[in-house]
């Protein structure tokens, strides 16, 4: 591409709640850029991941699951998804190699379909099925995705993922450099911070607590006399018993999610830091607009 005008542009990544979006769009950009966990919902708003080629450059979008909306929270989430289809270049569409295909990629795929823009195709978490297994997904897959190729990837391997990259690269027009070298992601520190926090609260609840977790990072200070940067976070929570279940017993759980967090910021961010968590009550928080335009 080196010899041809610069092209660049905007993908939408597509997929059913917990298909591996998130795992995929980190492994393609290289570096963490969206939290990842097992329960669906973890992606709440959309977060752009930047991949720089020789020539061209990819801005991924990671967009909630395709889902249908109950509250304000996942309301909100889910026109982000429909929004994006409207303002991209191309389209990265995930399935789960894993799990059987049924009504919800089929709606999807013709949500794509309309929306006339370049797809590529992935069948994602290859790396937990067999050979003999993937070869039958394929044949089905290929029952809905029609004459598209569809590409084997394991994001957590890191298997495929360059033709992935080829064929999102074909995909882009010519077009300007969006972001600077070195810059992969677009997020504000304050809520790559709270994902970091809310993504160590996903991986040590279960219940109806992941659903119902935020965070809000409500001061936030990097020191001037020493390289350290101070941090005071809330869990948000709409019930007594989900606070109760957050903070355990002699508060070992957010203790935990405390200390992995920082871990996490520290690691990314390169910088020493001093987390203060606490747990707040918000009673109905997802059914709230402003408030859920606020943590958004």
């Amino acid at each position: 591409m080196s010899g041809d005008a610069f092209r660049s542009g905007f993908v939408a990544v597509f997929g059913r709640p917990n298909v591996g979006k998130s795992t995929l769009v980190n492994a393609l950009v290289g570096r963490k850029v969206s939290i990842v966990s097992d329960h669906p919902q973890t992606t709440r708003r959309r977060i752009t991941g930047v991949v720089n080629l020789d020539g061209c450059q990819i801005v991924l979008l990671d967009l909630p699951g395709f889902q249908k909306p109950f509250d304000s929270l996942t309301r909100r989430m889910q026109t982000s998804v429909d929004e994006a289809l409207t303002e991209v270049d191309a389209a990265l569409v995930v399935l789960n190699a894993a799990e059987g295909f049924g009504a919800g990629d089929r709606y999807l795929l013709r949500a794509v379909a309309g929306a006339a823009v370049p797809s590529v195709f992935a069948l994602n978490k290859i790396d937990l099925i067999d050979h003999a297994q993937l070869g039958r997904r394929l044949l089905e897959a290929a029952a809905i995705v029609g004459d598209h190729e569809l590409l084997p990837v394991s994001a957590l391997r890191g298997d495929g993922l360059d033709l992935v990259l080829a064929g999102l690269a074909a995909a882009m027009p010519t077009g300007p450099v969006y972001f600077p070298e070195g810059q992969d992601s677009d997020q504000p520190l304050e809520l790559l911070i709270a994902e970091l926090i809310r993504e160590q609260a996903l991986l040590r609840t279960r219940e109806e607590v992941p659903h119902a977790v935020a965070v809000e990072v409500t001061d936030l200070v990097e020191r001037s006399d020493r390289p350290l940067l101070e941090v005071q976070a809330s869990l948000i929570v709409e019930t007594e018993s989900q606070k109760a279940i957050c903070v355990g017993k002699g508060g070992s759980v957010i203790k935990a999610i405390g200390s992995s967090a920082r871990r996490e910021i520290e690691t990314l961010l390169d910088v020493q830091v001093f987390l203060d968590l606490r747990v707040k009550v918000r009673k109905r928080w997802r059914r709230d607009d402003r408030y859920v335009d606020r943590l958004l």
